[in-house]
Protein backbone atom coordinates (compact mmCIF):
# COMPACT_ATOMS: atom_id res chain seq x y z
CA UNK A 1 0.00 0.00 0.00
CA UNK A 2 1.48 3.55 -0.90
CA UNK A 3 2.52 5.56 2.01
CA UNK A 4 0.67 8.83 2.43
CA UNK A 5 2.63 12.38 1.91
CA UNK A 6 3.97 13.81 5.39
CA UNK A 7 1.84 16.73 4.71
CA UNK A 8 -1.19 14.87 4.50
CA UNK A 9 -0.17 12.67 7.18
CA UNK A 10 0.45 16.13 9.35
CA UNK A 11 -2.71 17.11 8.17
CA UNK A 12 -4.94 14.33 9.27
CA UNK A 13 -2.70 13.86 12.36
CA UNK A 14 -3.92 17.47 13.41
CA UNK A 15 -7.43 17.18 12.49
CA UNK A 16 -7.67 14.20 15.07
CA UNK A 17 -5.85 16.13 17.57
CA UNK A 18 -8.08 19.44 16.97
CA UNK A 19 -11.41 17.11 17.03
CA UNK A 20 -9.98 14.76 20.38
CA UNK A 21 -9.11 18.69 22.01
CA UNK A 22 -12.76 19.82 21.48
CA UNK A 23 -14.54 16.96 22.01
CA UNK A 24 -13.04 16.13 25.20
CA UNK A 25 -13.41 20.24 26.14
CA UNK A 26 -9.81 20.97 25.81
CA UNK A 27 -10.86 23.51 23.86
CA UNK A 28 -14.31 24.99 25.62
CA UNK A 29 -16.94 25.81 24.02
CA UNK A 30 -16.97 29.54 22.40
CA UNK A 31 -13.53 29.65 22.47
CA UNK A 32 -11.84 31.72 20.02
CA UNK A 33 -9.16 29.85 17.50
CA UNK A 34 -6.40 32.25 16.84
CA UNK A 35 -4.04 31.10 14.00
CA UNK A 36 -0.89 31.91 15.96
CA UNK A 37 -1.99 30.29 19.28
CA UNK A 38 -2.83 27.00 17.39
CA UNK A 39 0.23 26.91 15.24
CA UNK A 40 2.39 27.08 18.60
CA UNK A 41 -0.63 24.53 20.69
CA UNK A 42 -0.02 21.77 17.41
CA UNK A 43 3.20 22.23 15.84
CA UNK A 44 1.73 22.94 12.19
CA UNK A 45 1.68 25.70 8.96
CA UNK A 46 -1.13 27.61 8.65
CA UNK A 47 -2.61 26.37 5.73
CA UNK A 48 -2.35 22.60 7.52
CA UNK A 49 -4.41 24.92 10.39
CA UNK A 50 -6.66 26.32 8.08
CA UNK A 51 -7.52 22.80 6.10
CA UNK A 52 -8.30 21.28 9.53
CA UNK A 53 -10.34 23.83 10.89
CA UNK A 54 -12.19 23.89 7.86
CA UNK A 55 -13.07 20.21 8.08
CA UNK A 56 -14.30 20.87 11.83
CA UNK A 57 -17.03 23.42 10.43
CA UNK A 58 -18.13 21.09 8.04
CA UNK A 59 -18.29 18.57 11.54
CA UNK A 60 -20.46 21.09 13.10
CA UNK A 61 -17.58 21.52 15.86
CA UNK A 62 -16.01 24.72 14.85
CA UNK A 63 -17.83 27.77 13.65
CA UNK A 64 -16.40 30.41 10.90
CA UNK A 65 -17.29 34.15 11.72
CA UNK A 66 -17.36 36.22 8.85
CA UNK A 67 -14.30 38.46 8.69
CA UNK A 68 -13.63 37.15 12.43
CA UNK A 69 -11.88 33.97 11.82
CA UNK A 70 -13.08 30.63 14.17
CA UNK A 71 -14.61 29.72 17.02
CA UNK A 72 -14.92 26.08 18.75
CA UNK A 73 -19.10 25.53 18.43
CA UNK A 74 -20.89 26.76 21.24
CA UNK A 75 -23.49 24.82 23.59
CA UNK A 76 -26.87 25.65 24.93
CA UNK A 77 -29.79 24.36 25.99
CA UNK A 78 -31.54 24.00 22.60
CA UNK A 79 -28.49 22.44 20.35
CA UNK A 80 -28.38 19.29 23.56
CA UNK A 81 -32.48 18.82 23.13
CA UNK A 82 -32.51 18.71 19.27
CA UNK A 83 -29.10 16.96 19.08
CA UNK A 84 -30.91 14.19 21.23
CA UNK A 85 -33.74 14.09 19.16
CA UNK A 86 -31.57 13.74 16.36
CA UNK A 87 -29.49 11.67 17.65
CA UNK A 88 -32.86 9.10 18.60
CA UNK A 89 -33.69 8.96 15.16
CA UNK A 90 -30.48 7.97 13.76
CA UNK A 91 -29.86 5.52 16.50
CA UNK A 92 -33.11 3.87 16.58
CA UNK A 93 -32.66 3.43 12.34
CA UNK A 94 -29.02 2.07 12.85
CA UNK A 95 -29.93 -0.25 15.54
CA UNK A 96 -32.97 -1.62 13.08
CA UNK A 97 -30.74 -2.26 10.34
CA UNK A 98 -28.04 -3.74 12.08
CA UNK A 99 -30.54 -6.55 14.26
CA UNK A 100 -31.52 -6.96 10.38
CA UNK A 101 -28.48 -7.50 8.58
CA UNK A 102 -25.83 -8.51 11.34
CA UNK A 103 -24.22 -11.87 11.35
CA UNK A 104 -22.23 -13.89 13.78
CA UNK A 105 -19.24 -12.12 13.54
CA UNK A 106 -21.31 -8.86 14.77
CA UNK A 107 -22.51 -10.18 18.13
CA UNK A 108 -19.31 -11.67 18.75
CA UNK A 109 -17.90 -7.90 18.21
CA UNK A 110 -20.27 -6.46 20.43
CA UNK A 111 -19.76 -8.95 23.06
CA UNK A 112 -15.84 -8.62 23.09
CA UNK A 113 -16.45 -4.64 22.80
CA UNK A 114 -19.23 -4.99 26.22
CA UNK A 115 -15.78 -7.19 27.86
CA UNK A 116 -13.35 -4.89 27.31
CA UNK A 117 -15.30 -1.90 28.49
CA UNK A 118 -17.02 -3.53 31.17
CA UNK A 119 -13.19 -5.08 32.47
CA UNK A 120 -11.97 -1.93 32.81
CA UNK A 121 -14.72 0.22 34.29
CA UNK A 122 -14.38 -2.65 37.50
CA UNK A 123 -10.28 -1.65 37.17
CA UNK A 124 -11.02 1.85 37.31
CA UNK A 125 -13.30 2.08 40.08
CA UNK A 126 -16.02 4.54 40.70
CA UNK A 127 -14.19 7.58 38.91
CA UNK A 128 -13.99 5.33 35.29
CA UNK A 129 -15.82 7.62 33.34
CA UNK A 130 -13.21 10.20 33.75
CA UNK A 131 -10.71 8.23 32.03
CA UNK A 132 -10.14 9.00 28.14
CA UNK A 133 -9.18 5.05 27.55
CA UNK A 134 -13.24 3.87 28.63
CA UNK A 135 -14.38 6.94 27.01
CA UNK A 136 -12.68 5.43 23.37
CA UNK A 137 -14.07 1.87 24.61
CA UNK A 138 -17.67 3.07 25.59
CA UNK A 139 -17.48 4.64 22.05
CA UNK A 140 -16.56 1.13 20.12
CA UNK A 141 -19.04 -0.65 22.05
CA UNK A 142 -21.92 2.07 21.14
CA UNK A 143 -20.62 1.96 17.48
CA UNK A 144 -20.04 -1.98 17.61
CA UNK A 145 -24.11 -2.37 17.86
CA UNK A 146 -24.85 -0.40 14.56
CA UNK A 147 -21.64 -1.40 12.91
CA UNK A 148 -23.79 -3.76 10.17
CA UNK A 149 -26.47 -1.71 9.57
CA UNK A 150 -25.05 -1.84 6.29
CA UNK A 151 -25.10 2.61 5.39
CA UNK A 152 -21.45 3.81 5.86
CA UNK A 153 -23.40 7.10 5.18
CA UNK A 154 -26.04 6.96 8.30
CA UNK A 155 -23.09 5.36 10.12
CA UNK A 156 -20.96 8.47 9.69
CA UNK A 157 -23.82 11.14 10.53
CA UNK A 158 -24.61 8.86 13.76
CA UNK A 159 -20.68 8.84 14.60
CA UNK A 160 -20.65 13.19 13.78
CA UNK A 161 -23.72 13.27 16.00
CA UNK A 162 -21.75 11.14 18.93
CA UNK A 163 -18.64 13.03 19.20
CA UNK A 164 -21.42 16.23 19.67
CA UNK A 165 -22.54 14.97 22.04
CA UNK A 166 -19.35 13.59 23.97
CA UNK A 167 -19.04 17.37 24.52
CA UNK A 168 -21.79 17.48 26.71
CA UNK A 169 -21.14 13.91 28.67
CA UNK A 170 -17.49 15.84 29.47
CA UNK A 171 -19.03 18.91 30.69
CA UNK A 172 -21.67 17.48 32.86
CA UNK A 173 -18.76 14.82 34.33
CA UNK A 174 -16.73 16.94 36.26
CA UNK A 175 -20.02 17.79 38.75
CA UNK A 176 -21.60 14.93 39.12
CA UNK A 177 -21.22 12.94 42.21
CA UNK A 178 -21.96 9.82 40.43
CA UNK A 179 -22.87 8.28 37.90
CA UNK A 180 -25.45 5.75 36.87
CA UNK A 181 -24.88 2.15 36.47
CA UNK A 182 -24.61 1.84 32.97
CA UNK A 183 -22.62 -1.46 32.85
CA UNK A 184 -26.32 -2.75 34.16
CA UNK A 185 -27.73 -0.28 30.85
CA UNK A 186 -25.20 -1.64 28.17
CA UNK A 187 -25.85 -4.97 29.15
CA UNK A 188 -29.10 -4.70 29.03
CA UNK A 189 -28.87 -3.21 25.52
CA UNK A 190 -26.07 -5.83 24.37
CA UNK A 191 -28.77 -8.79 25.17
CA UNK A 192 -32.16 -6.75 23.57
CA UNK A 193 -29.78 -6.71 20.56
CA UNK A 194 -28.37 -10.24 20.37
CA UNK A 195 -31.46 -11.41 20.87
CA UNK A 196 -32.63 -9.71 17.51
CA UNK A 197 -35.53 -8.07 19.98
CA UNK A 198 -35.66 -4.74 17.52
CA UNK A 199 -38.66 -3.29 19.82
CA UNK A 200 -36.87 -3.24 23.30
CA UNK A 201 -33.44 -2.67 21.56
CA UNK A 202 -34.75 0.72 20.06
CA UNK A 203 -36.58 1.39 23.49
CA UNK A 204 -33.51 0.91 25.23
CA UNK A 205 -31.30 3.27 23.34
CA UNK A 206 -33.59 5.85 23.36
CA UNK A 207 -33.82 5.90 27.20
CA UNK A 208 -30.13 5.83 27.43
CA UNK A 209 -29.54 8.58 25.38
CA UNK A 210 -32.45 10.67 27.13
CA UNK A 211 -31.38 9.51 30.22
CA UNK A 212 -28.14 10.79 29.33
CA UNK A 213 -29.23 14.13 28.22
CA UNK A 214 -31.07 14.64 31.25
CA UNK A 215 -28.34 14.06 33.69
CA UNK A 216 -26.30 16.53 31.42
CA UNK A 217 -28.88 18.95 32.64
CA UNK A 218 -29.46 18.30 35.94
CA UNK A 219 -25.36 18.46 36.57
CA UNK A 220 -24.56 20.93 34.21
CA UNK A 221 -27.20 22.76 32.34
CA UNK A 222 -25.70 26.08 34.47
CA UNK A 223 -22.77 26.25 32.18
CA UNK A 224 -24.98 26.30 28.72
CA UNK A 225 -25.56 30.26 29.71
CA UNK A 226 -22.61 31.05 31.74
CA UNK A 227 -19.94 29.36 29.26
CA UNK A 228 -17.58 32.61 27.96
CA UNK A 229 -17.50 33.28 32.02
CA UNK A 230 -16.28 29.75 32.90
CA UNK A 231 -12.49 29.66 34.36
CA UNK A 232 -9.80 29.47 30.83
CA UNK A 233 -7.54 26.87 31.29
CA UNK A 234 -3.35 26.99 29.59
CA UNK A 235 -5.46 25.88 26.45
CA UNK A 236 -8.35 28.25 26.15
CA UNK A 237 -5.29 31.26 26.59
CA UNK A 238 -3.09 29.28 24.37
CA UNK A 239 -5.89 29.52 21.89
CA UNK A 240 -6.75 32.97 21.89
CA UNK A 241 -2.73 34.30 21.88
Amino acid sequence: MRDRPAGETRAADVLHRMRVDIISCVLKPGAKLRFEGLRDMYAVSFSTLREALSRLVAEGLVVAEDQRGFVVAPVSMADLNDLTYVRVLVERECLGLAIKHGNDDWEADIIGAFHRMDRLQDRLGSNYYLSGEWGKLHGDFHFSLVAACGSPNLLEIRQKLFERAHRYRRMSSQFRPKWRAKDVEHKMIMDSVIARDTAKAQELIERHIRETTENVIKHAGHLFDATDEAPRTRADHVAAE
